[in-house]
């Protein structure tokens, strides 16, 4: 099996994407966005519908297969704009240097192997300006709740379950160093629980290459 094939985690995350992030934070995430966008990770496609008429065209990169099969599915169901999906990973973006306006990452660098190599790839397809949008889960604020991710993490239980998942990356600092100028970031708190009340800590933003 490929390093990026995960059925039963495709299968379970496909039941559970919609509720992993509320609309209200898709459409903040893609407010504004225009041009040509490469969406890296892309899922089932839940990001679509979020798509203004700004937006010319969209590449939707994801690398896992059944995953890819349901973002097909959605593709075929968004009218505009256009959208092709493509196999491949953020740190192998099939596309030429300088080819997007606009990239988007949603719950996408928690699971990437090397961060640092994946923002680097996605500079690379990005015109020089061009906006990287994200929203990621993050390490928390709390000595206590960063040190149960820690745990998490290092023993492997986390990312094992959530095929590759990482729960304690500084997601906002390796945008940072990866030479991204951040123009907006918010921390919040998105899951399950009562009014964001409970879940886990997660960044919203753009930053411009």
């Amino acid at each position: 099996m490929a390093a990026t094939e995960h059925p039963v985690f495709a299968r379970v995350w496909n039941a559970l994407a919609p509720k992993a992030v509320p609309r209200s934070h898709r459409r903040e995430l893609l407010a504004g966005a225009s041009g040509s966008v490469v969406e890296i990770g892309a899922g089932t496609g839940l990001n679509f519908p979020f798509y203004g008429p700004g937006v010319t065209s969209v590449l939707a990169v994801e690398p896992e297969p059944f995953l890819r099969d349901r973002l097909g599915e959605a593709a075929a169901e968004t009218p505009a704009p256009a959208i092709e999906v493509v196999d491949g990973t953020a740190a192998a973006i099939p596309a030429p240097d300088s080819s997007f306006d606009v990239a988007v990452v949603c719950l996408v660098l928690c699971s990437v192997p090397d961060q640092g190599a994946a923002l680097t790839e996605i500079r690379r397809v990005l015109r020089p300006g061009g906006e990287l949008r994200f929203y990621e889960h993050v390490i928390a604020d709390s000595t206590a709740g960063a040190g149960l991710q820690r745990v998490l993490d290092g023993t492997h239980v986390w990312p094992t379950v959530g095929a590759g998942c990482h729960l304690a990356r500084d997601t906002g600092a390796a945008i940072r160093a990866a030479g991204f100028t951040v123009e907006r970031y918010r921390r919040l708190v998105s899951g399950p629980g009562p009014g964001d009340r409970v879940g886990l800590p997660h960044i919203l933003g753009t930053a411009r290459a």
